[in-house]
């Protein structure tokens, strides 16, 4: 099968891509891998990488405003190190590749999720979706009807093997409006670790 990074499968998303590494050959400017330990039981997923964050670093949630109020409190549980990296957990996206407008389609959704979610999703025993468009993308690659699993913020789904709870995604829409509070954040993610900790 064809690395991540080779990836070029939503030609929409590449066109996009190319268009950005034009302006910036010295961004990551193509599909962005998982960060933190393969076997980790738990999954932080969000919607896609960000302009000027995973973007432009590699990495996700690496490099802008979300991910520095996201890493403030996975720090405060002590779920990544004092250099930002993953302890106990892995951290991606539903889609790899940055969308335009933050607006990847369903089709690229689906099939993201078939070539390269699917494998996050069936290692992991609990997975904290920041965002309906990641919640629903896990329930795609689970063969779930949405309506059966509606996305609110707390809300914890047992679907088979895979614990997933739900979390509005930190962006700055949400944090800085009090849309998501910290506390919001810290009761979904301790759910999220109890859930882990417990499977296994």
């Amino acid at each position: 099968m064809t690395a991540l990074s080779e990836c070029r499968a939503c030609r929409r998303l590449v066109r996009h891509l190319a268009r950005i590494d034009q302006k910036h050959p010295d961004w990551h400017n193509a599909p962005v891998p998982a960060l933190g330990p393969v076997d980790a039981p738990l999954l932080v997923l969000g919607l896609a990488p960000g302009r000027t964050g995973a973007n432009r670093t590699g990495k996700p949630f690496v490099g802008d405003r979300s991910a520095d109020w996201l890493l403030n409190r996975l720090r405060a549980r002590a779920c990544v190190d004092a250099q930002g990296h993953p302890v106990g957990i892995r951290i991606s996206n539903a889609v790899k590749c940055l969308p335009p407008q933050n607006k990847p389609t369903i089709a690229e959704i689906r099939r993201c999720g078939k070539r390269w979610l699917v494998d996050e999703v069936q290692r992991s025993s609990a997975i904290l979706a920041l965002g309906k468009i990641a919640h629903d993308a896990v329930l795609r690659v689970l063969n779930v009807r949405l309506s059966a699993h509606p996305f609110s913020h707390g809300a914890v789904h047992k679907i088979g093997p895979v614990n997933l709870v739900d979390s509005f995604h930190p962006s700055p829409l949400n944090t800085a409006t009090g849309r998501l509070s910290p506390e919001q954040f810290d009761d979904a993610l301790c759910r999220a670790l109890e859930l882990s900790t417990n499977a296994h």
